[in-house]
């Protein structure tokens, strides 16, 4: 039987390898952690995970076809635990960092239900951010 933990990492196709590098370190808050040049790889990290971002010029990247972009994205969203959760402070920071968040809401997540956000990277790719689950909330999200 098989016992999952987590998302150990997230691989994202990327067109320009350095915004989204920016992006993710200085509006996320994520860091690198080691870059692969042989490879078009960065390797961020995001708390106990990973963000693997890989240029589709790079030799991981050719392996998947087209550039993401308007017509379709490698994946529909994914999701990064966050701490604290202060709605205000959350939206006027990402606004700050040139991002548009779209509405904080109470959504479903590995806890449980709680509140997010989701953003949008550069290159189209969603970001969820999600605080601690509300243990007494009982819905639909």
């Amino acid at each position: 039987m098989i016992r999952l933990l987590g998302i150990d990492h997230v691989v994202l196709r990327v067109r320009d390898l350095d915004r989204m590098v920016r992006f993710y370190c200085d509006a996320l808050g994520c860091r690198v952690e080691r870059t692969r040049e042989e490879l078009g790889m960065v390797q961020l990290r995001a708390g106990r995970s990973l963000i693997d971002l890989v240029s589709v010029a790079g030799e991981i990247g050719r392996r998947g076809g087209a550039a993401p972009g308007g017509e379709g994205r490698n994946m529909d969203h994914f999701c990064l635990r966050v701490e604290p959760f202060d709605r205000d402070a959350l939206l006027a920071y990402l606004v700050a960092q040139g991002a548009v968040p779209g509405k904080a809401k109470i959504r479903y997540g590995a806890e449980g239900f709680g509140p997010s956000i989701y953003v949008t990277d550069p290159e189209g790719n969603v970001v969820e951010l999600k605080g601690s689950p509300e243990p007494d909330y009982i819905g639909e999200d």
